[in-house]
Protein backbone atom coordinates (compact mmCIF):
# COMPACT_ATOMS: atom_id res chain seq x y z
CA UNK A 1 0.00 0.00 0.00
CA UNK A 2 2.74 2.48 0.84
CA UNK A 3 4.53 1.48 -1.60
CA UNK A 4 2.09 2.00 -4.29
CA UNK A 5 1.30 5.65 -2.99
CA UNK A 6 4.97 6.53 -3.26
CA UNK A 7 5.04 4.97 -6.66
CA UNK A 8 1.88 7.29 -7.39
CA UNK A 9 3.51 10.51 -5.51
CA UNK A 10 6.70 9.84 -7.47
CA UNK A 11 4.49 9.62 -10.97
CA UNK A 12 2.46 12.83 -9.98
CA UNK A 13 5.68 14.50 -9.38
CA UNK A 14 7.20 13.96 -12.98
CA UNK A 15 4.33 15.46 -14.55
CA UNK A 16 4.48 18.68 -14.04
CA UNK A 17 1.01 19.53 -15.85
CA UNK A 18 -0.95 16.81 -13.79
CA UNK A 19 0.93 18.37 -10.66
CA UNK A 20 -0.27 21.52 -11.00
CA UNK A 21 -3.86 20.68 -12.47
CA UNK A 22 -4.37 18.02 -8.95
CA UNK A 23 -3.17 21.39 -7.15
CA UNK A 24 -5.30 23.83 -8.63
CA UNK A 25 -8.43 21.09 -8.12
CA UNK A 26 -7.78 20.59 -4.65
CA UNK A 27 -7.41 24.34 -3.68
CA UNK A 28 -10.30 25.18 -5.84
CA UNK A 29 -12.45 22.53 -3.89
CA UNK A 30 -11.60 23.75 -0.41
CA UNK A 31 -12.34 27.68 -1.48
CA UNK A 32 -15.67 26.09 -3.19
CA UNK A 33 -16.80 24.42 0.04
CA UNK A 34 -15.90 27.01 2.47
CA UNK A 35 -17.44 29.74 -0.29
CA UNK A 36 -20.77 27.71 -0.29
CA UNK A 37 -22.99 28.97 2.00
CA UNK A 38 -22.07 32.36 0.69
CA UNK A 39 -23.58 31.28 -2.42
CA UNK A 40 -26.45 29.87 -1.62
CA UNK A 41 -27.40 32.71 1.00
CA UNK A 42 -25.30 36.07 0.34
CA UNK A 43 -24.98 35.92 -3.72
CA UNK A 44 -25.61 39.34 -4.50
CA UNK A 45 -23.60 40.98 -1.84
CA UNK A 46 -21.14 37.95 -2.87
CA UNK A 47 -21.26 38.07 -6.51
CA UNK A 48 -19.47 41.96 -6.77
CA UNK A 49 -16.45 41.00 -5.02
CA UNK A 50 -15.71 37.74 -7.03
CA UNK A 51 -15.79 40.26 -10.23
CA UNK A 52 -13.37 42.82 -7.82
CA UNK A 53 -11.22 39.76 -7.30
CA UNK A 54 -11.27 39.29 -11.41
CA UNK A 55 -10.76 42.28 -11.79
CA UNK A 56 -7.55 42.58 -10.21
CA UNK A 57 -6.58 39.26 -11.59
CA UNK A 58 -6.84 40.61 -14.81
CA UNK A 59 -4.09 43.63 -13.63
CA UNK A 60 -1.67 40.54 -12.25
CA UNK A 61 -1.76 39.11 -16.05
CA UNK A 62 -1.77 42.12 -17.72
CA UNK A 63 1.50 43.48 -15.54
CA UNK A 64 3.02 40.82 -13.45
CA UNK A 65 2.27 38.42 -16.08
CA UNK A 66 3.91 40.28 -19.44
CA UNK A 67 6.88 41.95 -17.26
CA UNK A 68 7.62 37.80 -16.33
CA UNK A 69 7.32 36.93 -19.56
CA UNK A 70 9.42 39.77 -21.16
CA UNK A 71 12.48 39.12 -18.39
CA UNK A 72 12.29 35.33 -19.10
CA UNK A 73 12.67 36.27 -22.78
CA UNK A 74 15.68 38.55 -22.52
CA UNK A 75 17.35 35.63 -20.14
CA UNK A 76 16.49 33.35 -22.83
CA UNK A 77 18.60 35.51 -25.34
CA UNK A 78 21.60 35.99 -22.54
CA UNK A 79 21.66 32.27 -21.89
CA UNK A 80 21.63 31.63 -25.84
CA UNK A 81 24.53 34.61 -26.41
CA UNK A 82 26.57 33.35 -23.65
CA UNK A 83 26.15 29.62 -25.48
CA UNK A 84 27.36 30.97 -29.22
CA UNK A 85 30.32 32.85 -27.01
CA UNK A 86 31.33 29.79 -25.05
CA UNK A 87 31.35 27.26 -28.51
CA UNK A 88 33.55 30.03 -30.06
CA UNK A 89 36.17 29.93 -27.36
CA UNK A 90 35.81 25.96 -27.47
CA UNK A 91 36.85 25.78 -31.23
CA UNK A 92 39.65 28.81 -31.01
CA UNK A 93 43.33 27.49 -32.00
CA UNK A 94 41.29 24.27 -33.64
CA UNK A 95 42.47 24.77 -36.97
CA UNK A 96 39.64 22.26 -39.25
CA UNK A 97 36.90 23.08 -41.51
CA UNK A 98 34.41 21.76 -38.43
CA UNK A 99 35.83 24.69 -36.25
CA UNK A 100 35.67 27.07 -39.33
CA UNK A 101 32.32 26.52 -40.00
CA UNK A 102 31.18 25.58 -36.81
CA UNK A 103 32.56 29.45 -35.77
CA UNK A 104 31.09 31.08 -39.02
CA UNK A 105 27.63 29.81 -37.81
CA UNK A 106 28.15 31.17 -34.16
CA UNK A 107 29.02 34.64 -35.58
CA UNK A 108 26.23 34.77 -37.80
CA UNK A 109 23.59 33.70 -34.81
CA UNK A 110 25.51 36.64 -32.74
CA UNK A 111 24.96 39.39 -35.32
CA UNK A 112 20.86 37.92 -35.07
CA UNK A 113 21.30 38.66 -31.81
CA UNK A 114 22.57 42.05 -32.21
CA UNK A 115 25.89 41.27 -30.78
CA UNK A 116 28.79 42.71 -33.04
CA UNK A 117 32.03 42.94 -30.88
CA UNK A 118 33.17 39.11 -30.73
CA UNK A 119 36.65 37.82 -29.65
CA UNK A 120 37.96 36.41 -32.41
CA UNK A 121 41.46 35.84 -31.38
CA UNK A 122 43.44 32.84 -32.97
CA UNK A 123 40.11 31.42 -34.82
CA UNK A 124 40.59 29.58 -37.75
CA UNK A 125 38.26 30.77 -40.17
CA UNK A 126 39.96 29.74 -43.89
CA UNK A 127 38.00 29.70 -46.57
CA UNK A 128 34.46 30.56 -45.33
CA UNK A 129 32.09 32.13 -45.99
CA UNK A 130 31.01 35.60 -43.66
CA UNK A 131 30.18 38.25 -46.54
CA UNK A 132 28.49 40.86 -45.52
CA UNK A 133 29.16 40.04 -42.11
CA UNK A 134 29.01 42.96 -38.74
CA UNK A 135 32.04 42.41 -36.70
CA UNK A 136 32.57 45.90 -35.95
CA UNK A 137 34.70 46.80 -32.82
CA UNK A 138 35.78 43.06 -32.84
CA UNK A 139 39.34 41.29 -31.90
CA UNK A 140 40.14 39.14 -34.80
CA UNK A 141 44.24 39.56 -33.96
CA UNK A 142 46.35 36.62 -35.56
CA UNK A 143 42.95 34.99 -36.82
CA UNK A 144 43.74 32.91 -40.05
CA UNK A 145 41.14 34.42 -42.80
CA UNK A 146 42.92 33.28 -45.77
CA UNK A 147 40.66 32.38 -48.82
CA UNK A 148 37.53 33.72 -46.69
CA UNK A 149 34.93 35.53 -48.53
CA UNK A 150 34.28 38.54 -46.86
CA UNK A 151 32.66 40.92 -49.20
CA UNK A 152 30.77 43.97 -47.83
CA UNK A 153 31.79 43.09 -44.29
CA UNK A 154 32.21 45.96 -41.51
CA UNK A 155 34.98 45.96 -39.67
CA UNK A 156 35.22 49.14 -38.51
CA UNK A 157 37.14 49.61 -35.29
CA UNK A 158 38.15 46.60 -35.49
CA UNK A 159 41.26 44.30 -34.26
CA UNK A 160 43.03 42.43 -36.99
CA UNK A 161 46.86 43.28 -36.24
CA UNK A 162 48.88 40.10 -37.33
CA UNK A 163 45.52 38.53 -39.32
CA UNK A 164 45.92 36.41 -42.20
CA UNK A 165 43.78 37.47 -44.95
CA UNK A 166 45.63 36.43 -47.80
CA UNK A 167 43.88 35.74 -50.90
CA UNK A 168 40.76 36.42 -49.22
CA UNK A 169 37.60 38.24 -50.89
CA UNK A 170 37.10 41.73 -49.37
CA UNK A 171 35.61 43.89 -52.09
CA UNK A 172 33.71 46.80 -50.52
CA UNK A 173 34.54 45.92 -47.10
CA UNK A 174 34.76 48.79 -44.11
CA UNK A 175 38.02 48.86 -42.48
CA UNK A 176 37.63 52.43 -41.30
CA UNK A 177 39.41 53.29 -38.14
CA UNK A 178 41.12 49.52 -37.64
CA UNK A 179 43.92 48.29 -36.32
CA UNK A 180 45.78 45.89 -39.55
CA UNK A 181 49.78 46.28 -38.31
CA UNK A 182 51.21 43.70 -39.70
CA UNK A 183 48.06 41.49 -41.51
CA UNK A 184 48.84 39.63 -44.52
CA UNK A 185 46.71 40.60 -47.40
CA UNK A 186 48.88 39.47 -49.87
CA UNK A 187 46.91 38.54 -53.11
CA UNK A 188 43.73 39.84 -51.62
CA UNK A 189 40.87 41.79 -53.77
CA UNK A 190 40.05 45.27 -51.96
CA UNK A 191 38.32 46.89 -54.53
CA UNK A 192 36.57 49.92 -53.23
CA UNK A 193 37.61 48.48 -49.77
CA UNK A 194 37.39 51.71 -47.20
CA UNK A 195 40.52 52.29 -45.15
CA UNK A 196 40.33 55.37 -43.80
CA UNK A 197 42.46 56.62 -40.94
CA UNK A 198 43.37 52.52 -40.25
CA UNK A 199 46.62 51.95 -38.82
CA UNK A 200 48.72 49.51 -41.41
CA UNK A 201 52.30 49.89 -40.13
CA UNK A 202 53.86 46.84 -42.05
CA UNK A 203 50.94 45.45 -43.37
CA UNK A 204 51.53 43.47 -46.35
CA UNK A 205 49.56 44.70 -49.24
CA UNK A 206 52.02 42.83 -51.83
CA UNK A 207 49.93 41.42 -55.12
CA UNK A 208 46.92 42.85 -53.74
CA UNK A 209 44.08 44.31 -56.01
CA UNK A 210 43.42 47.91 -54.29
CA UNK A 211 41.47 48.98 -57.22
CA UNK A 212 39.26 52.46 -55.78
CA UNK A 213 40.38 52.03 -52.48
CA UNK A 214 39.96 54.49 -49.65
CA UNK A 215 43.44 54.80 -48.15
CA UNK A 216 42.66 58.62 -47.03
CA UNK A 217 44.58 59.27 -43.88
CA UNK A 218 46.15 55.97 -42.83
CA UNK A 219 49.46 55.12 -41.11
CA UNK A 220 51.52 52.70 -43.06
CA UNK A 221 54.78 53.14 -41.71
CA UNK A 222 56.57 49.78 -43.22
CA UNK A 223 53.73 48.85 -45.63
CA UNK A 224 54.40 47.12 -48.57
CA UNK A 225 52.66 47.80 -51.85
CA UNK A 226 55.02 45.59 -54.10
CA UNK A 227 53.13 44.77 -57.23
CA UNK A 228 49.70 46.04 -55.55
CA UNK A 229 47.04 47.39 -58.29
CA UNK A 230 46.20 50.97 -56.68
CA UNK A 231 44.32 52.08 -60.22
CA UNK A 232 42.19 54.73 -58.98
CA UNK A 233 43.11 54.10 -55.23
CA UNK A 234 42.80 57.71 -52.50
CA UNK A 235 45.91 57.83 -51.12
CA UNK A 236 45.87 61.88 -50.16
CA UNK A 237 46.92 62.67 -46.55
CA UNK A 238 48.74 58.59 -46.27
CA UNK A 239 51.08 59.33 -43.29
CA UNK A 240 54.39 56.88 -42.87
CA UNK A 241 54.31 56.30 -46.74
CA UNK A 242 57.79 54.96 -48.40
CA UNK A 243 57.91 56.50 -51.85
CA UNK A 244 60.58 53.67 -52.41
CA UNK A 245 58.24 51.01 -52.04
CA UNK A 246 55.25 52.13 -53.33
CA UNK A 247 56.72 53.12 -56.74
CA UNK A 248 57.20 49.09 -56.52
CA UNK A 249 53.23 49.11 -57.52
CA UNK A 250 51.81 47.41 -60.08
CA UNK A 251 49.96 50.71 -61.42
CA UNK A 252 48.91 53.91 -59.98
CA UNK A 253 47.46 55.08 -63.07
CA UNK A 254 44.37 57.93 -61.83
CA UNK A 255 44.78 57.35 -58.40
CA UNK A 256 45.09 60.57 -55.39
CA UNK A 257 48.04 61.40 -53.93
CA UNK A 258 48.88 64.81 -52.11
CA UNK A 259 50.55 67.07 -54.46
CA UNK A 260 53.98 66.30 -53.41
CA UNK A 261 53.96 62.52 -53.53
CA UNK A 262 52.51 62.65 -56.77
CA UNK A 263 55.36 64.89 -58.05
CA UNK A 264 57.85 62.22 -56.12
CA UNK A 265 56.77 59.32 -57.90
CA UNK A 266 56.30 61.63 -61.32
CA UNK A 267 59.78 62.05 -61.17
CA UNK A 268 60.77 58.28 -60.14
CA UNK A 269 58.47 56.12 -62.28
CA UNK A 270 56.35 58.48 -64.43
CA UNK A 271 55.15 54.90 -65.99
CA UNK A 272 53.62 53.86 -62.96
CA UNK A 273 51.19 56.82 -63.11
CA UNK A 274 50.16 56.49 -66.96
CA UNK A 275 48.03 54.60 -68.58
CA UNK A 276 50.61 52.26 -70.07
CA UNK A 277 51.20 50.68 -66.27
CA UNK A 278 47.31 49.60 -66.22
CA UNK A 279 47.79 47.93 -69.55
CA UNK A 280 50.51 45.63 -68.21
CA UNK A 281 48.92 45.01 -65.27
Amino acid sequence: MIKNFTRLTQYILEKPLLTSFLVLFGLSLVVITFSLPHYINRFDVFFPQILVEAHGMLFDVAIIGILIFWLNKIGDERRRVKTYLDEIDDFRLWESDEAAFRTVGNIKRLNQNKIYNINLVNCYLAKTNLSHVNLSSSNLNSSNLSSANLVGCNFENARLNQTNLENAQLNQVNLSHSFASGANFKDAVLIKANFENAFLIKTDFSNAFLMEANLRSCHVTGANFSNANLYKADLRGIQGLDIENLAKAKTLFLAKFDDEVKDELTLRNPQLMGREALTHS
